[in-house]
């Protein structure tokens, strides 16, 4: 039986088509993917991503839990700071990436984990605290909307105290929505652009009532409700990995262009072992962008990746046609000498082969 986020019956009144997803129902289009995407791209949208976990992590060793986890280091975290990281099995595959934000006083830190690994997420942080540390799940109890795009100050400046040109990016503040207090405004998100991921307990603030202030209040730049289909193409712009495609238990972070999150020079942590000796002795394969010439050529996950030669040299993991740019964009793991920009392959799609160019992300310039 999928859950249902306390948006459901919003979306299936502004007419979403609904889909299944990490056990959730949730909204894969509205108005039309398109559309969706230039909202944001252009002006603004907001998405439901409710279905995302947060796990609250406290006490005197929560910190030290934390970096015993995770690949970044979480000690240069200040108060009202996010971070980006991820977490490694003891081999360096990837568990999860995830970002810790650093609460206010002694009230510790949360986890925002992926939708689908949040039962696995959970279990591997709490079989590995051995410290002083309590992690509780909140993530039933939270909702999470993300409010994206180049008009997102000006739609959510309507409706809080808080002066959000304030908020740097990575940062967060918390402060009241329409009236409703206790809602967490962080310039974060998954689409490349300016914007906010509004978090809040359902207990506290009315899920409907938060949606329908910031549709109201976008109304004059043109918002647009978005699904998990323009949060796809938005984000494969950007070249941000996905769990499950570019990133999974059988990549590591270093190939996975995420050496920039990896801090090997801080203390213990789970993987660092393997991941020290993997930088040492060099990569074998690297997570490459491309783009593909052509206008109908789509590159999608698992189509083959070949040299100039036609043999293979690795496979798609993440693959769209680019709104912005009417171009099949895509990643993929090569082998290292095809890893270089400029590079040229070629995408086995369907019966034919298209010509490719490595590209180094963000595909679209922002």
């Amino acid at each position: 039986m999928s859950k249902k986020t306390p948006f459901y019956d919003l979306h299936k009144k502004a007419g979403a088509k609904l889909v299944d997803f990490a056990g959730f129902q949730m909204p894969v289009q509205y108005a039309g993917i398109k559309t969706e995407h230039a909202a944001v791209r252009e002006a603004v949208g907001m998405f439901d991503v409710s279905h995302m976990g947060e796990f609250y992590i406290s006490g005197p060793e929560a910190l030290d839990l934390i970096q015993k986890v995770t690949v970044n280091d979480a000690s240069k975290l200040t108060e009202g700071k996010a971070q980006y990281t991820c977490m490694c099995y003891e081999d360096g595959g990837i568990v999860d990436d995830l970002i810790i934000y650093k609460l206010y006083g002694d009230n510790g830190y949360i986890a925002v984990v992926n939708a689908s690994n949040i039962e696995k997420d959970l279990n591997w942080i709490l079989d590995n605290n051995a410290f002083d540390a309590k992690v509780k799940d909140q993530s039933d109890d939270t909702c999470l909307l993300a409010v994206q795009g180049p008009k997102s100050v000006e739609t959510l400046q309507k409706l809080t105290d808080l002066d959000l040109s304030d908020i740097s990016f990575y940062s967060f503040e918390m402060g009241s929505l329409a009236g409703m207090d206790n809602v967490v405004f962080s310039a974060t998100g998954y689409t490349g652009e300016k914007g906010f991921e509004l978090y809040f307990d359902k207990n506290q603030v009315d899920p409907e009532k938060a949606w329908n202030a910031i549709m109201e209040a976008g109304e004059e730049f043109g918002i647009e409700p978005c699904g998990l289909g323009a949060r796809d193409t938005l984000r494969l712009e950007m070249g941000f990995a996905l769990y499950g495609n570019d990133i999974t238990k059988n990549t590591h972070p270093l190939e996975a262009r995420l050496g920039w999150i990896t801090k090997l020079e801080k203390g213990d942590f789970i993987g660092k072992e393997v991941l020290q000796q993997k930088k040492e002795e060099g990569l074998k394969r690297q997570l490459a962008g491309f783009v593909v010439e052509g206008e109908r050529n789509i590159p999608r996950q698992g189509y083959e990746i070949q040299n100039a030669a036609g043999e293979a040299i690795g496979e798609v993991t993440s693959g769209t046609m680019s709104i912005t740019l009417g171009k099949g964009i895509g990643m993929g793991y090569v082998a290292k000498e095809f890893a270089a920009e400029g590079t040229e392959i070629q995408i086995a799609i369907r019966k034919k082969t298209a010509k490719a160019k490595v590209a180094r992300p963000p595909f679209i310039n922002k």
